[in-house]
């Protein structure tokens, strides 16, 4: 059994309801529930949400795999880590241990299933334990030390050219996979062997501020025409 869980809160201080704002035409949940309802590797989606208007935004969409998980309001908070939800489904379902667990995050519209399904393959072959979704970003990073900045993936010295760079790996956050019993062992949504699947720059955009709205929603509608 593989499920892809969403969890969408109904409280946003940078945009309100963003879960359910229009989007290239849908609400924001929308682009992530079909991408995971269409991904052939999922075989059930729970979007997990305490807010009645989320609830009833997304049972109309009528996509048949999902599933509303009315989530604890007290792991909804400002202050609630992902892991906590993630947790609460799990142990309320009784999921099979060696069930896989793909967390996907709504603010990441630009998440497609052939994305998901790469990831299970790649998560496969590779005997990885977990797997996240991750873009490469070929920018000189530094880090500020007590004993000054320093550079952090480079020589400022033997400055090298792009097409030789291989740059840094950063996690998109738009989708997770991993089996419950590692999830339940460890409390974390990556553990044991992780692999990375590399998406494309573009999905680097994660909405969390008015300004990633603008961004995204123009790639969307690329995308999407």
């Amino acid at each position: 059994m593989n499920i892809a869980f969403i969890p969408v809160r109904g409280g946003s201080k940078s945009i309100p309801l963003k879960n359910i704002k229009i989007i290239n035409g849908k609400p924001l949940v929308y682009w992530t529930l079909k991408s995971a309802c269409e991904a052939k590797c999922i075989d059930k989606v729970i979007v997990a949400t305490d807010s009645d208007k989320i609830k009833s935004t997304v049972l109309s969409f009528g996509f048949e795999k999902t599933e509303i998980y009315d989530r604890n309001p007290d792991n909804a908070q400002d202050t609630s880590s992902t892991e906590s939800v993630m947790i609460e489904y799990i142990n309320y379902a009784n999921l099979n241990p060696d069930a896989k667990f793909v967390l996907i995050q709504a603010t990441s519209p630009l998440l497609k299933a052939e994305h998901i399904d790469g990831m299970f393959a790649k998560l496969s072959s590779t005997g990885a334990d977990s797997i996240f979704s991750g873009v490469r970003e070929k920018q000189f990073h530094w880090i500020e030390t007590t004993e000054g900045i320093k550079p952090v993936n480079y020589n400022p010295q033997n400055r090298p050219r792009r097409q030789d760079f291989q740059g840094l790996i950063a996690e998109n956050g738009a989708c997770y996979i991993n089996s419950v019993g590692n999830i339940l062992r460890d409390n974390c949504r990556l553990s044991g062997r992780i692999e990375m699947y590399e998406l494309p720059p573009e999905t680097g955009y994660e909405i969390d501020e008015k300004h990633d709205w603008v961004i995204a929603e123009s790639l969307l509608q690329s995308f999407y025409k």
